[in-house]
């Protein structure tokens, strides 16, 4: 797939270097080449270059524009074939597969794979920082959990990265199922848009979730009847790949119902933003009407509206009939902003949550903290902040979650703060609290992992992917971050993440590939051999590692190469390999790490537009993360080579 940007001044569904020479030719690529949805920007260039297929259907540069192109004779039938048998190629593989077209989506939400989902969860769960043996929880005391994030089941990023699970574990659920007794304070609110309600609502038979009924008319025709019937548990409905042989044209409806029962008496607010049109009733008085008026926002890749909300008083243990009256994204008033397009279907998201007073909720989760000796809090972001097509303004955490978590801090030095997030967040309180682990985004079991680790029964083994700057100005690329007149400038050019903070010798809250254990580990024994597999020569870097503490525990050995004098500007050092391995208490294991010596070695050479590994001597340097390289070894290369391919 072509990407959207352009490289070097040309797009890339338009560059024939990458997809003839380097792909086809060099990489021996010989499957389909497809644009990213709506990347193509050209008729003839776009297929000269080799672009097979146009995404999505129906072709805005093919079809007519092409015959035009031939008869013209600025394009040669000769290319369209080769374009036509690629795609022909793709399709043959596909019925291959024997599954037919438009096929019920089967699923498979068995005991095993729900196990692995935790265990996988769990390995990558980071220990940022445990003082004073803050973690493990004790399962026989007291937790007081806290914050925006411990009911909701933050489990996957946004856009494409939005997958619908068959079920989520959030935090809250998890810790009460291990500790004898919780206490909860929410603290404060920190959505960027109200939490989705699907997991609080019942559908007519009494499952977690909504009944969606599509149809084919409108609610004008009082004899309509669905054409289809789904279950849906998430509310944050996006109908892009949505098919149904009945519902034939762009235009068409839906009815979503459910049932709310109120946990607690006060004010609550509805949230609904649409790619098409809504309404939202509530025991059959129109709550919010985001159908009449329509306001442009940043929902559904920017073709949605904003989130239009209501606030209805609601008393605890209180039943509420929730309808919502939907229109495709063909009925909307909203007019596309510049440069988006509709992916078609439209979409509705629904949301809820009780109205908080900030002030009276972050004073008494801090007054709770005083009386408590195990504190968690759970923060972070979501999907309405981390997903494509929106970059995040700042690193800060939503609302007011930094003071909320300030507050809990000065009341109970011995807090843990649990964060989810997909990239780094500031963490001005981190001197302030005992513990801090990141827990990303999870999946399914997302809850259980995190509790897993908190009561000790998963070691941390995670290490982090990336640096975590103590503010977003530290950034390499926080200066020429941005579009000019189309053209974005990669200042920071190879010094990408901890190769730049350490050439600038910037301190960083949390370097590349640090990460905490429950027990500790030593590594030594380093040794580097060579060896030719498959006509490839390689490293293989040998160490042992010891486990000196108490507990079984996992360890990641991370190995970096450092040019002693190249003759270009390189990183003082780069990742090139790494293993995990898991050790027992008192016991120790060999390890060895397998790279190919050209990889590792090799920079790119513009001049000759090829990869070259020069002769001189290189360090082989090793650690537990990009700071504690204390181990190294020097290996030398005669002869300067130069190669192209993979």
């Amino acid at each position: 797939m072509t990407s959207y940007n352009k490289v070097n001044r040309t797009h890339v569904s338009e560059d024939e270097n990458l997809l003839q020479n380097v792909l086809r030719g060099e990489w021996k690529w010989e499957g389909l080449v497809m644009s990213d949805w709506y990347g193509t920007y050209s008729t003839v260039e776009a297929l000269e270059a080799g672009l097979d297929l146009e995404m999505p259907g129906p072709s805005r540069w093919r079809g007519q524009l092409v015959n035009h192109a031939v008869s013209s004779k600025k394009l040669l039938p000769d290319t369209i074939d080769q374009r036509v048998r690629a795609v022909l190629k793709s399709v043959q593989r596909a019925v291959a597969t024997g599954i037919p077209e438009h096929a019920t989506e089967e699923g498979r939400d068995l005991p095993e794979t729900a196990a692995l989902l935790r265990q996988i969860a769990g390995d990558s769960v980071v220990l940022l920082k445990n003082e004073k043996r803050t973690l493990p929880f004790q399962k026989t005391k007291t937790v007081l959990i806290i914050g925006p994030n411990a009911k909701v089941a933050t489990y996957c990023g946004g856009g494409s990265a939005t997958l619908r699970p068959y079920y989520a574990v959030t935090p809250f659920e998890a810790i009460s199922k291990k500790a004898q007794d919780v206490i909860y304070s929410p603290g404060c609110h920190a959505h960027k848009m109200l939490p989705i309600l699907g997991p609080r609502l019942r559908s007519e038979g009494g499952q977690v979730g909504v009944t969606f009924n599509a149809f084919d008319k409108p609610e004008s025709d009082t004899k309509r009847k669905p054409v289809d019937t789904i279950h849906l548990v998430d509310t944050n409905m996006y109908f892009a790949d949505y098919y149904h042989p009945a519902l034939t044209e762009d235009l068409w409806w839906g009815e979503i119902e459910a049932s709310y029962t109120a946990d607690d008496t006060g004010p609550f607010e509805f949230g609904l933003c649409v790619h098409g049109t809504a309404r939202l009733y509530v025991d059959g008085e129109l709550l919010i009407d985001n159908e009449t008026v329509q306001r442009g926002g940043g929902s559904f890749f920017n073709v949605g509206t904003v989130e239009e909300t209501g606030i209805l008083h609601v008393v605890a243990g209180q039943t509420y009939k929730i309808k919502i009256i939907f229109a495709s994204g063909a009925a909307s008033k909203v007019k596309d902003a510049e440069g988006v397009v509709s992916f078609g279907g439209g979409g509705v998201r629904i949301g809820g949550t009780e109205v908080l007073d900030a002030d009276e909720e972050i004073g008494r989760a801090a007054e709770l903290a005083k009386s408590v000796d195990q504190v968690v809090m759970c923060v972070g972001l979501n999907a309405d902040f981390e997903q494509e097509g929106h970059d995040r303004q700042h690193m800060s955490l939503p609302g007011r979650t930094d003071e909320l978590i300030s507050a809990v801090a000065a009341a109970n030095p011995s807090t843990t703060v649990v964060v989810q997030s997909g990239t780094p967040v500031a963490m001005p309180w981190a001197a302030s609290v005992s513990a801090i682990i990141q827990a990303w985004y999870g999946g399914n079991e997302t809850g259980n992992a995190i509790a897993d680790v908190l009561f000790g029964d998963t070691n941390p083994s995670g290490k982090l992917p990336l640096s975590f700057p103590i503010r977003v100005e530290d950034n390499p690329a926080f200066l020429n971050y941005r579009s000019d007149n189309g053209r974005v400038l990669y200042g920071e050019d190879v010094f990408v993440g901890y190769r730049y903070y350490e050439a600038v010798k910037r301190a960083v809250l949390y370097p590349f590939g640090w990460g905490l254990s429950y027990t500790s580990f030593v590594i030594n024994g380093l040794h580097v051999l060579h060896e030719f597999v498959d006509g490839d020569e390689k490293l293989l870097v040998r160490g042992v590692v010891s486990n000196e503490g108490e507990v079984l525990g996992s360890e990641v050995i991370q190995v970096y190469v450092s040019p002693r004098n190249p003759s270009v500007s390189r990183p003082s050092k780069e990742l090139k390999g790494f293993t995990k391995v898991r050790v027992s208490a008192g016991a120790s294991a060999s390890v060895q790490v397998l790279v190919s010596k050209k990889y590792a070695l090799s920079f790119w050479d513009e001049p000759r537009r090829k990869w070259v590994m020069e002769a001189g001597n290189y360090d082989i340097v090793v650690g537990p993360n990009s700071v504690e390289t204390h181990l190294a070894a020097t290996i030398s290369v005669e002869k300067t080579i130069w190669w192209s391919g993979l």
